[in-house]
């Protein structure tokens, strides 16, 4: 493609192709100083690729998995070199995407960590490092944000002013465009995978309300997303996006109906999906997965798309309108409108009482 608008030089292209070796036999993989596993989701099938290549490698070779939920350290209960395993969470497109998200398991070593980093920076990626956690830092925060637009279609908004709020919030992608791109399967088996191993740890889960619409998306009226020919938008023959899906307003949208409710504010719908973000990075830095603003705001922005105009997701609240009491009012606002979820987390009150900010 790149030849083809001369954006590259056909020597260069096959100089390129000529370094990767396609290859089902784990023999190839001889002499590799570094692995990365790309598979479904799934821990047994991602234990089973590096019990066939583990003793293939070198001795020391650095063991990296690209998933972008499943913990590092149950992962790395499938080798025997625990403490060489470690996470290179990628980005979609690959080739556009600038960051990496570099996840440390608990065995994980100090000198693992420093040859993912070195690793990430030859490849010319931007790495951030996190502890682990299920959904680690990006794909947990990201959830909230998709999580909100959804809910936001099942309290009876307009979806046009929905994906007009994320727009003009700054998001590059729309909430439900996004939602039909990752799929609505993905998130409900991330969901069960969580409210199990939330209940197996003695916790209670906490439904959200745009499960409910997920639920009823997929089970009733069959809309997957994009890969299934239609989500909450249609689809052409060519796969392009054509509209919205009109099935939204007939059986979600209360505008016009009988049933009363009370507009939500743009600015409330705007926000809803800011700060629901903002909120849950503040939970993970509490929480011991993320270990550095700089790593947040950097992550935010060029790894889920958090507006650009914001500096990043702490930044945001560092900046928002009378700082950290302004924000923590205004989620107290949002909280009492819309439910506890928005209740601000102790640290970010702490510093809001404090008068302190979000810094390294």
């Amino acid at each position: 493609k790149a030849v083809s608008r001369g954006r590259t030089a056909q020597d260069k292209a096959d100089a390129l192709l000529a370094r990767i070796t396609p290859t089902a036999d784990p023999q190839d993989l001889a002499g590799c100083d570094a692995v990365i596993e790309a598979v479904f989701e799934d821990t047994a099938l991602k234990h089973k690729v590096f019990q066939e290549i583990q003793h293939i490698v070198e001795p020391d070779a650095l063991l990296c998995s690209n998933t972008s939920t499943l913990p590092i350290t149950a992962l790395a209960e499938g080798v025997e070199r625990q403490n060489d395993f470690i996470g290179l969470h990628f980005f979609s497109p690959v080739d556009k995407m600038p960051l990496v998200e570099i996840i440390k398991g608990e065995r994980t070593g100090e000198e693992a960590l420093a040859r993912a980093f070195d690793l990430v920076r030859q490849i010319k990626k931007t790495p951030i490092v996190v502890n682990d956690s299920r959904g680690f830092f990006t794909s947990r925060v990201i959830g909230h944000f998709l999580n909100e637009g959804v809910a936001m279609v099942g309290e009876g908004i307009e979806p046009a002013s929905i994906e007009q709020a994320a727009a003009q919030a700054g998001y590059p992608a729309k909430v439900l465009s996004l939602m039909d791109e990752l799929t609505l399967t993905l998130p409900r088996k991330i969901r069960k995978e969580t409210r199990q191993a939330v209940e197996e740890s003695g916790g209670t889960w906490t439904p959200h309300p745009a499960e409910a619409v997920i639920d009823r998306m997929v089970d009733e009226f069959g809309r997957t997303g994009r890969s299934g020919g239609g989500g909450f938008y249609d689809y052409g023959d060519d796969g392009r996006r054509t509209s919205l899906w009109p099935g939204l307003r007939e059986h979600f949208t209360r505008a016009g109906s009988e049933t009363p409710f009370e507009t939500v504010p743009f600015k409330d719908m705007q926000e809803r999906m800011l700060f629901s973000e903002a909120l849950d990075t503040v939970k993970l830095l509490e929480e011991g997965v993320l270990t550095s603003v700089a790593d947040a705001n950097i992550g935010s922005v060029f790894g889920i798309g958090f507006p650009g105009w914001t500096g990043g997701v702490l930044q945001y609240i560092n900046g928002y309108e009378g700082g950290l009491p302004g924000f923590v009012a205004r989620e107290r606002e949002l909280a009492e409108r819309y439910g506890e979820r928005f209740t601000p987390p102790a640290l970010l009150v702490e510093k809001a009482e404090t008068g302190g900010r979000f810094g390294d």
